[in-house]
């Protein structure tokens, strides 16, 4: 059995872009031929991108982000002797005279004391609240007491007082250079005082998506499609490693164009407000009179490293260069072109500005036989059925259902796949990684020797199995 995707023009009602000149995935002859194969694009981005320098970031941006110095104690923690327990502070043994909060204390005073509350000097202890008892003296004085469930002896000489340094000394190590900071990272640093901490570079990301078509709610109308970039890019960039900075939607003018490539930060609510390092735009990467990333990128005195991969979906993807640094990201209308572009080029970009490695690919045994399409690689999102990897249905580049139910994309040369044969394959961003093959033959656990009285199983097959069928 052989699998073909549906893929060009004919995208079904509903997709982004769908009838936008350029934006199809064209196999007639004389369309605009791409540079890159596939390999050579990925590669390309990659090598783009200088890592980002390491700087300072503020506690409250700093989850996930990989540590570049050691964070130390810059005073004792903590700095002051305090109270473990709501009581009070006394010094020697009881009964005690009551005194104000912060005074002296000299033998047989006590004073009341918060959880965390500072020590008074002359303290020796904190009595527990729940064991001390107010009374009077003989002569009608306030006197405190030890009552309730307190031991003989209560307190004891530094009970219930933490002392300073107790959790680390000035200059001890509190988390080490490299890590990726998580929660508790982050509150030992705001403990030691810290309002930000050093870590390695991470690509910030502004979105431009475009096509006044687009609606952002509700069902569309005939002649309209709904936004499928808006509640999955941002979302995508920070699972590719980047910081995503906002989006704004743009129409299909040139001066639109021009204005949202400009080095402007726009005013996006609850945006971080940092310049970008990568601008990503939906659409307009064709070459109809609608499509004006390219010329934009011109005139702003940009350079193109990609123009085209020899792929489908998302051959017309972009990624240009402008003078002061930032790249520009052109994905294709359609939303599972445009994600097949995202992965082939933006991963790599964002992996080699966050000083990540590049993204892996894997082999994996194809369940079917994949005919050849000379000149292209086909990126195929597929199940994983029985170790074996099947092109996934419903995977034209205007189309979502495909992807959302898929294992990882399979990368299908153009000579083709036989049934059986290792295919090159990529996770997905949200996705779990691809086995190795040394990794699935561990987890194939081998079967124990049959129970008395079972039958005998049906010998394995010899060849490999077809499973498409088994997809739907």
């Amino acid at each position: 059995m052989t699998a073909e995707p549906h893929d060009g023009p004919g995208a079904p009602p509903g997709t982004e872009a769908q009838a936008r000149a350029g934006e199809t995935e064209d196999t007639h002859a004389g369309h605009h031929h791409a540079a890159h194969t596939w390999q050579e694009a990925r590669q390309a981005a990659f090598d783009a991108a200088t890592p980002i320098p390491p700087g300072p970031v503020a506690l409250r941006i700093a989850l996930g982000r990989r540590l570049d110095q050691d964070i130390v104690a810059p005073q004792d923690m903590p700095h002051y002797a305090s109270s473990a327990m709501d009581g009070w502070a006394v010094n020697g043994s009881g009964p005690w005279i009551p005194v104000e909060t912060g005074t002296r204390l000299a033998p047989h005073l006590a004073s009341p004391i918060a959880t965390g509350g500072l020590i008074p000097p002359g303290a020796k202890a904190v009595l527990r609240s729940e064991n001390a008892v107010l009374g009077q003296d003989d002569e009608g004085l306030p006197v405190l007491m030890t009552g309730g469930k307190a031991r003989p002896g209560e307190p004891r000489a530094g009970e219930h007082i933490r002392k300073a340094g107790e959790e680390a000394l000035e200059g001890d190590l509190l988390v080490k250079a490299g890590v990726t900071l998580n929660p508790a990272h982050l509150a030992l640093a705001a403990l030691a005082g810290y309002d930000e901490v050093p870590v390695q570079g991470k690509p910030v990301v502004r979105l431009v998506l475009t096509g006044s078509e687009v609606v952002e709610q509700g069902t569309p109308a005939p002649g309209q499609v709904r936004d499928t970039f808006g509640p999955q890019l941002p979302d995508v960039v920070a699972m590719l490693g980047g910081i995503p900075a906002g989006q704004q939607r743009i129409g299909d003018s040139y001066t639109e164009w021009l204005a949202a490539l400009e080095d402007v930060l726009p005013e996006v609510p609850g945006a971080p407000d940092l310049p970008a390092d990568v601008v990503i735009t939906t659409g307009g990467t064709g070459r109809s009179g609608t499509d004006h990333l390219r010329r934009a990128v011109a005139e702003l005195g940009g350079r193109l490293i990609i123009d085209g991969v020899a792929m489908r979906p998302g051959h017309p993807a972009v990624l240009a260069e402008l003078p002061d640094g930032r790249f520009v990201l052109g994905l294709p209308g359609n939303p599972l072109a445009a994600m097949m572009a995202l992965s082939t080029v933006g991963a790599p970009l964002l992996a080699a500005l966050g000083h990540r490695p590049m993204p892996p690919v894997e082999d994996v045994p194809c369940g079917t036989t994949i005919e050849p399409d000379p000149g292209r690689t086909r990126l195929m999102p597929f199940r994983l059925l029985y170790g074996m990897a099947s092109p996934a249905q419903h995977t034209g580049p205007g189309m979502m259902r495909g992807l959302a139910a898929a294992d990882g994309v399979l990368v299908v040369p153009p000579h083709g796949v036989q049934l059986g044969e290792l295919v090159p394959a990529f996770a997905l961003p949200w996705g779990t990684p691809i086995p190795r093959p040394g990794e699935r033959d561990a987890k194939a656990k081998p079967r124990t020797a049959a129970r008395t009285g079972q039958p005998k199983a049906k010998p394995a097959p010899s060849g490999p199995v077809d499973w498409s069928a088994l997809l739907g």
